[in-house]
């Protein structure tokens, strides 16, 4: 598809699934639902952790396709237990706290693994 670019970052689930960590199409880009692992594997057992370790990916991702956190004009996370989310906003504010994207915060039954207590999406629009 002319002026599509996308990045993987290296899940071993892209290719068998059919999608990117992020794509870009024109001034857009799109990253996908993000979970808090490491290369290795792991995973922070803590929330606010796991939030941060979410938002570095989407900024590695971003920062690929030629966009940064500041270019962010909207994020959703998902979170499996609404107890955690205040550990998990403070992480996003500090990220976000000077761009505000539009936001959405939703409490779901579980995640692809049981170890994630959240996973991130962002859509960014590059306007410098």
């Amino acid at each position: 598809m002319a002026g599509r670019k996308w990045v993987s970052s290296g899940s071993p689930f892209e290719e068998p699934v059919g999608y990117s960590r992020a794509t870009r199409v024109g001034d857009r880009v799109i990253v996908s639902g993000t979970a808090p692992v490491w290369p290795d594997g792991s995973c922070p057992e803590d929330a606010g952790a796991q939030a941060r370790r979410c938002v570095e990916i989407v900024e590695a991702a971003l920062s690929q396709l030629g966009a940064s956190l500041t270019d962010v004009v909207r994020t959703r996370v998902f979170i499996t237990s609404a107890a955690d989310a205040e550990a998990i906003g403070s992480v996003h504010g500090e990220f976000f706290r000077s761009t505000r994207p539009a936001t959405s915060m939703v409490v779901v039954a579980g995640l692809l693994d049981p170890r994630w207590k959240v996973e991130v999406e962002a859509e960014a629009v590059i306007t410098g």
